[in-house]
């Protein structure tokens, strides 16, 4: 088996309220809007960790315990404070959740991960620099279950590779079975 990929990953947003634009009145608006809100927290955290040495690690942990709460525990009961505190940072942060001025912000990154693959996709949107520097995108891996580790290895070299091909767009199936988040991450 090959070691872990030494790769650099830098968070951008996709908001699902901004690409969706769900009707306030419909099921989807409210989840698609608290998420949004807690973008815009994420995007104050990036803002001042740009400057210090923690760098994205903060926005990461941030992002894993939000999508700890909401996918393995089923939770959206809870607060930007709450999720701040538990994994150390300024829990001035959570101003940012009603604050509109981080939308800008929300809407660059998504254009920015949009243009790479267009209109049509959803999240997650990967993107890198090819070997020849040039950057590309795609939409996905969209999986409902996390392989062990060589097969994620073996499927993220597969990916890098089909990167590296102008002409490839799409590798689709249709999905089988549920999402199966696994056990709550620590």
């Amino acid at each position: 088996m090959k070691p872990a990929r030494d790769v650099n990953i830098t968070w951008r947003p996709i908001s699902l309220l901004f690409k969706n634009e769900p009707p306030e009145d419909s099921d989807y608006f409210g989840p698609s809007n608290f998420t949004h809100n807690l973008l815009r927290v994420m995007e104050s955290v990036k803002a001042s960790a740009a400057t210090s040495e923690q760098g994205n690690d903060d926005v990461f942990k941030l992002y894993w315990e939000m999508g700890s709460r909401i996918h393995h525990d089923g939770s959206r009961d809870f607060t930007a404070t709450d999720v701040l505190e538990t994994v150390g940072l300024e829990t001035s942060h959570a101003a940012a959740f009603d604050d509109e001025s981080w939308d800008d912000a929300i809407r660059s990154g998504m254009d920015d991960g949009l243009s790479l693959v267009g209109t049509d996709v959803g999240t997650p949107i990967i993107a890198m620099n090819r070997s020849g520097g040039t950057r590309a995108g795609y939409f996905g891996p969209v999986i409902n279950k996390v392989p062990e580790l060589d097969k994620g290895l073996a499927m993220w070299d597969g990916l890098v590779a089909m990167m590296e091909v102008d002409s490839f767009f799409e590798l689709k199936r249709t999905r089988a079975g549920g999402l199966d988040f696994g056990n709550r991450p620590t």
